[in-house]
């Protein structure tokens, strides 16, 4: 069992997450970058967050509607 510290510079050189590599069970896995963007948005004013959930639901309910109309 590694230290907790040896088990963060194994993350690090994988780019994942520690809950990534402890959590077998874990569905939704995010890489670094993912997660480092989800805490900036955290702290965004609830204006500038509001407006950049609007621009992500209209681009992913695009990407939706493409992906449906494809298959």
């Amino acid at each position: 069992m590694p230290s907790v510290e040896t088990a963060k510079k194994i993350a690090d050189v994988f780019e994942v997450t520690l809950d990534y590599m402890i959590d077998e069970a874990a569905t939704v896995i995010f890489d670094k970058k993912t997660v480092k963007r989800i805490q900036d948005i955290d702290i965004l004013n609830p204006d500038d967050r509001k407006h950049l959930f609007a621009m992500m639901d209209a681009f992913l309910r695009d990407a939706k509607t493409k992906q449906a109309y494809a298959s």
